[in-house]
């Protein structure tokens, strides 16, 4: 039997202990031993970089993240949220800091911020929207096992969400992988409240050798990116020395 995530403050610490029980999740939702879980963590990085298609069609993305990637991307950010846990730890705690009310978890993969978010005493509702049909069926069994799925629901997009907005969006290691980025901030743009709050973060660069294919980097769409960010948000100064931001919408 999994710990529950006590709602109320989620301590830092909970997640660097585990990861909020991700080997143990992964383990009953892949139907693998923790061993095999243990084993294919490593290469799943690699074992994700080969599905790429190559040259990647930005028509083509959405499909790619729905239909392509599988459970795969569940093994890969697990990898990733565990070896990079001071760093994630960190975005836990600027979510703390700014996060209530109604939530939106955008692209949210494994559900480490939905499920974090979905235990803090301010925040009353976690919206985690995610492409990936695995990605979903994932946190919906997480937050289960975590006595949190009162507290969080799970949708495939925003367009299932009509008319639904937001205290808080959440949107960390996204943005560069949508075709229209700029687009994206203004739909949060809409959906955000008055006195609402964005976290966001982004990496608008496929790597030295490549090694970021998923990623866009056209220099016309990141340019359109930060005309829209500056024009639509004014950020919120925090002290953590991490690439995640805070902004609060202008008025237009």
């Amino acid at each position: 039997m999994q710990p529950e995530i006590a709602t109320g403050d989620v301590t830092i610490q909970e997640f660097l202990a585990s990861g909020f029980s991700v080997k143990d999740h992964l383990a009953s939702y892949l139907s693998l031993s923790k061993a095999e879980v243990e084993q294919r963590l490593p290469q799943s990085k690699e074992d994700l970089a080969a599905m790429h298609p190559g040259a990647f069609d930005p028509e083509r993305a959405e499909m790619f993240y729905e239909d392509t990637v599988g459970t795969g991307h569940l093994l890969e950010l697990a990898a990733w949220h565990l070896s990079s846990a001071d760093y994630i730890a960190d975005t836990l705690r600027l979510q703390q800091q700014f996060a209530h009310g109604d939530v939106l978890d955008f692209g949210g993969g494994i559900g480490t911020h939905a499920l974090a978010a979905a235990g803090l005493s301010d925040v009353r509702h976690v919206w985690f929207v995610d492409l990936n049909p695995q990605n979903r069926a994932f946190v919906a069994q997480r937050a289960a096992a975590l006595g949190l799925e009162d507290r969080l629901s799970v949708h495939r997009d925003l367009e299932s969400l009509p008319g639904q907005s937001f205290d808080t969006v959440v949107c960390l290691d996204v943005l560069e992988h949508l075709p229209d980025p700029a687009g994206q901030l203004m739909e949060f743009h809409r959906r955000l409240r008055a006195g609402g709050r964005a976290v966001l973060n982004w990496y608008f660069f496929k790597g030295h050798e490549g090694e970021y294919p998923f990623h866009f980097d056209d220099p016309e769409l990141v340019d359109s990116f930060f005309r829209c960010l500056q024009g639509h948000f004014l950020e919120v100064f925090h002290p953590l020395l991490i690439t995640t931001r805070v902004y609060r919408p202008l008025e237009t």
